[in-house]
């Protein structure tokens, strides 16, 4: 299984790490892939994407098994995580499984592409916040025709966020290397 990790990673946090290490020990994963989205895509208080791929690179240090894609922010728009997942799919490493938080799996109907991207891939759901994704996805008629593509871990449930860690500042929610990367270059200081 190659698992995707797709999202900003501004800046990525202890729980993008501790998510890598909670799917390799639950899942037959031969690759796994951090893909963070460009700042072609719209989203506020997004630091360049040199930062957040250096960031990336400091917290995956030393893991032998893990690569970074920087397949959308080699676009010059957003694609949709539909064409990035097909970019990403390799026949030696089997089934394409996209990594999302529970508090996205309502919104995945809007996303582009999402008939495609729920029909051909697997996605694997992680726990936040005590949302009952099964819940979710049995009130929304569209989520439920593809019910056998979701593989949900409720038991995974970190309360570290990087909306958190910008608006608190608490150097736990972040691996040493990427504080001091941060502090370094004075990113998401007020």
């Amino acid at each position: 299984m190659h698992v995707v990790y797709g999202g900003a990673f501004n800046p990525p946090t202890v729980a993008h790490l501790e998510a890598y290490h909670f799917l390799k020990s639950r899942l037959p994963v031969k690759r796994f892939t951090y893909l963070p989205v460009s700042n072609a895509y719209t989203k506020s208080e997004l630091a360049s994407d040199y930062h957040r791929l250096n960031m990336l690179r400091l917290m995956i240090q030393g893991l032998e098994d893990v690569d970074i894609s920087e397949l959308e922010m080699k676009d010059d728009s957003f694609k949709g995580t539909y064409q990035s997942l097909v970019r990403l799919s390799d026949d030696n490493v089997g089934t394409v499984a996209f990594v999302i938080g529970a508090d996205n799996v309502p919104s995945l109907p809007r996303w582009k592409w999402a008939g495609s991207l729920l029909g051909e891939f697997k996605i694997i759901v992680l726990g936040r916040d005590g949302i009952d994704v099964n819940a979710l996805i049995e009130r929304d008629a569209f989520l439920q025709k593809y019910r056998d593509n979701f593989i949900i871990f409720n038991d995974f449930n970190s309360p570290v966020s990087s909306t958190e860690y910008r608006r608190t500042m608490n150097a736990d929610m972040i691996h040493t290397a990427v504080r001091q990367y941060i502090e370094e270059h004075d990113l998401y200081m007020r």
